[in-house]
Formats: structure tokens, sequence, C-alpha cells
């Protein structure tokens, strides 16, 4: 029998109306370390505790956009567990669905440090970790189904069998009661016992999204296919609704069901200071627009600037805006846009 310890069990006021839930995330959470000087992870000396994890980072983003957000994990009984859960609070994400594990540890990272804009190299020590052993047992139908939407990423079904259960689990309920759906694949091949078996699984849970985010390398591998075009019909065929893919800096293609398509450009940065999260501020900004209820087109411009803003500082989340600041660099690109046409 699971033995874990469920943590933040305050009830609320009996006066106080709760807070709609808008989106449920889950996977892990590690601890990160981040080499606070250029080299070797071997020659480092002093490092930055951070935290890291896909679908963390998602789900900060859209708790900074002023989303509800619930995530579902488990961290060990540590002080990393802590130290993640101190993260949550801070954020605003709601936790009820975070099990402190009293048998396994929070998996942790050490992840160089990148002066000139190329992929830090990364270490993990994350097998056998709590979140690894996610599992059905962690689905709360009461909590989960109150949520509008569910995002997911390829990294939780990489982690274990339980997971990958958990994952399709998730996917399969949200969408049998009308709830949408988000996709990143973000493939971590090691984690996986072989490519085919990545490949299929994956493009499985795909089926069960409404949209589907993946990069260019990654649609190549998963579908075959090594134009945007072709990458994103291959999902529209199987009933996804739309599909954008990441073309780095080249910005982003999208098509929908409706055959609306196109590609918005990337948003111009600087300089590129840490690559790693880029992907999950440009699902921030994608699962937010969409939320609000705006067109895709919208939704993929609002993921490249977020995207951008991801890449210039260090630490997967850091970059990620609030709600007056999006609104605020949202505003200065509408008013640019509108100048420019009002020359032309």
């Amino acid at each position: 029998m699971k033995q874990a310890v469920y943590i933040l069990d305050a009830q609320p006021e009996p006066q106080t109306k709760a807070r709609p839930l808008d989106v449920i995330t889950c996977g892990e959470a590690m601890a990160m370390f981040v080499a606070a000087e250029t080299g070797p992870l071997a020659g480092v000396g002093q490092f930055t505790k951070r935290v890291a994890g896909a679908d963390l980072n998602v789900a900060i983003g859209l708790s900074r956009l002023g989303l509800n957000v619930e995530w579902i994990s488990r961290v060990g009984r540590d002080s990393f567990g802590d130290f993640v859960r101190d993260t949550l609070a801070k954020e605003g994400i709601d936790a009820r669905g975070v099990t402190t594990d009293d048998r396994y540890p929070t998996g942790f990272q050490l992840k160089s440090k990148s002066d000139d804009g190329s992929d830090p190299a990364i270490e993990y020590f994350r097998r056998g970790s709590a979140a690894s052993h996610l599992s059905v047992a962690d689905f709360v139908a009461a909590d989960v189904l109150s949520a509008r939407h569910l995002h997911l990423t390829g990294v939780m079904p990489a982690l274990s069998a339980s997971s990958r259960e958990l994952a399709f689990h998730l996917a399969r309920e949200m969408r049998a009661v009308g709830k949408t759906v988000s996709f990143d694949p973000n493939l971590r091949p090691t984690l996986w016992p072989s490519r085919a078996e990545m490949v299929a699984t994956l493009n499985d849970i795909a089926t069960f999204a409404d949209w589907v985010l993946p990069g260019i390398g990654e649609g190549e591998i998963l579908t075959g296919h090594t134009e945007p075009d072709s990458i994103a019909r291959f999902y529209l065929e199987r009933g996804v609704l739309g599909v954008v893919v990441k073309l780095g800096a080249e910005g982003a293609y999208y098509r929908t069901a409706d055959g609306e398509h196109g590609v918005i450009a990337a948003q111009p940065v600087e300089k590129v200071v840490d690559t790693v999260g880029a992907g999950d501020g440009f699902a921030v900004g994608v699962v937010s627009a969409l939320l609000e209820g705006r067109p895709l087109r919208q939704a993929v411009a609002r993921g490249n600037l977020i995207g951008g803003l991801a890449i210039q500082v260090i630490g997967d989340s850091e970059g990620l805006p609030t709600r007056a600041e999006l609104d605020t660099l949202e505003a200065l690109q509408s008013g640019a846009a509108s100048g420019a046409r009002a020359y032309a």
C-alpha cells in the first residue's frame, strides 16, 4: 500500500468561495544546480539552486498570467522536496495534488553555464525518484475534472510505466467530459527503452489532444515528415484541432483543422543566454491565449513572445512574465504594428 503524506491540507474559510480551476499539469520537478562559471561540470566549484521540470515551468508561467493552476506530482521527504513545495507556494500554484513520498527521493540535475547561446550540458539524477512512481492512484477525479484544461508533455510518460498510465488516464478522462487538452512532445529519448516505443506512445497520447506543439526536430522524429505542413497534417488527420510546429529562430508554423495556416516570425532578441525552457515558455503563451478565446494566430504570436523572453535569462522559468508585464509587451507590439501599417 502506498504510504504517503499529503501536505497543505488546510481547509478554506467557510465563507470563501473556491476559485475555479483553469489548468491541470502533471509531471516531475527537480532541484537544479546551475553552474556559476562556464566550462565542464567536473571543474565547476559553485552552483545556484533553482527548480526544473517542463510541466512545472508551464504551471509557473500560467500562474503568473493569472490562471488558477494545479500541479500533480510526488516529491520526496527531503530538502529538495521542501524546495519544490516552497516554489509552488511562492508562485501561487495549487499543490493539493502533490504527494510527499516517504520511500523515494526528489530528483535533481546539474546544468552547465553557456555564454555563447549553445545548449547547456545537463546531467540528471532522477532514476527511482518519487515522481517516477506517479500512477493512476494520484488521479483525484473531483479535482482534475473541475479544471477547464489539461496540459501534458512527453516527459511524464517517459518516466515509468505507471506514470505513463497516469498520463493516458488524465487525457482520456478530461476528453470524456469535454475539457480541452494540449500536448508538447518534449522528447527525452534517453528515458525510453527504444525510439520506436517513444514514437508510438507519444503519438497515441497526441490523439487525445486538441492542440499539439512539437518542435520541428521532434516532428520529424515522431511523424517521419520534414516539412512543418506535413507534420501538422499528420496530427490533424488523427483528430487534433490545431498544430503548432516550433521552428526555432524562424518562428512557428500553425495549421488548424479548418484549414487556417501560416508562419509567425520569431521574437527578435539581443542575446540568447539559455535555450532550456524556451519551448515551455512558448507553451505558456499559446495555451494562455487559447484559453482566453484568442485565435490560434494570436496565440502563436504570444508563444513566440514568451519563448523569446525565456531564452534571455539563466534558468528554466525565470524569464516567464507576469500578467502586467505581458500586457505591457503586447501593447507595445500592437502599437508598433499599427504604426508600421500607418506608415505603409
